[in-house]
């Protein structure tokens, strides 16, 4: 439970520390939306370097020196991996923290988020094919693992690439019964129909998507998810008397915290 916890800390800091980086301070979601076009946050040259004093940036290299020190004798130590990674972010050099993010990855392999972070990290720095890579690691272990899935479509559709980012959906739908045979709900069925749905609104291919979210609402009537991107599409399309009642819907089967922002989606209709 503690290590938990503790990797959960990390990845919670990590996260907070490169998207301060990558966005000079300003808490944007690190991933974003994945079907905007290309993310705000996204950057392909060097990130600039946050504004330390030299006492501070000695007192960094000095932290930095002592966790190389441990991993001399322990390389995959995970607590001093976690920290040099940390305080070479704090410093703004992403780029001499993705060795022990690489470590860190393929010596805990049982931490599908490490690995996340590492892709995540390699495309903000414009190594797309590593990212690509190390989504394809997640993927061949868990091919259900819904975070990889959409990293790896989100950097698809950034390539332009929507008909691979299609086909991995496909397939993984198509492969989730005997996976699920075999480890039971290791493929959450339904968020990869909705991922799939939202790719094909993002083609602007509504009927497919609407066909998508049918198959959803069919198999798992009290999800809302569906009922919502129907409710969108249809809105957007000016087809409000289809879309209000899809809104009430959703909202009734909405959890407490995404009611709010349905009814406001919904008001907005009677306000235009």
């Amino acid at each position: 439970m503690k290590r938990t916890a503790s990797n959960n800390r990390f990845i919670l800091i990590f996260t907070i520390l490169l998207i301060i980086l990558l966005v000079g301070g300003s808490l944007l979601p690190l991933v974003g939306n994945v079907f905007q076009g290309d993310r705000t946050a996204r950057r392909t040259t060097a990130t600039p370097t946050p504004q330390l004093s030299p006492v501070q940036q000695e007192n960094l290299e000095d932290k930095a020196r002592g966790y190389e020190l441990v991993l001399q004798r322990e390389p995959e130590n995970a607590t001093a991996l976690q920290g040099l990674i940390e305080v070479r972010l704090e410093q703004g050099k992403l780029d001499l923290a993705l060795p022990a993010l690489e470590r860190l990855a393929e010596s805990h392999p049982q931490q599908p988020d490490y690995t996340i972070l590492l892709a995540q990290a390699k495309e903000y720095l414009g190594d797309a094919e590593g990212a690509f890579q190390a989504y394809d690691r997640i993927l061949g272990f868990n091919p259900g693992y819904i975070k990889a899935l959409q990293g790896m479509v989100a950097l698809q559709l950034q390539k332009n690439r929507p008909e691979r980012a299609i086909g991995l959906l496909q397939t993984t739908l198509q492969t989730a019964a005997q996976a699920n045979a075999v480890t039971p709900d290791s493929i959450d069925v339904a968020s990869v129909q909705m991922l799939l749905g939202r790719v094909y609104e993002h083609q602007e291919r509504y009927t497919e998507a609407i066909a998508v979210y049918d198959k959803i609402i069919e198999t798992n009537d009290g999800d809302f998810r569906p009922v919502w991107a129907k409710a969108e599409i249809f809105k957007q399309q000016g087809e409000i008397d289809k879309a209000k009642p899809l809104y009430t819907r959703a909202v009734t089967l909405a959890p407490p915290k995404y009611k709010d922002q349905i009814k406001q989606l919904s008001e907005q209709i009677d306000e235009e």
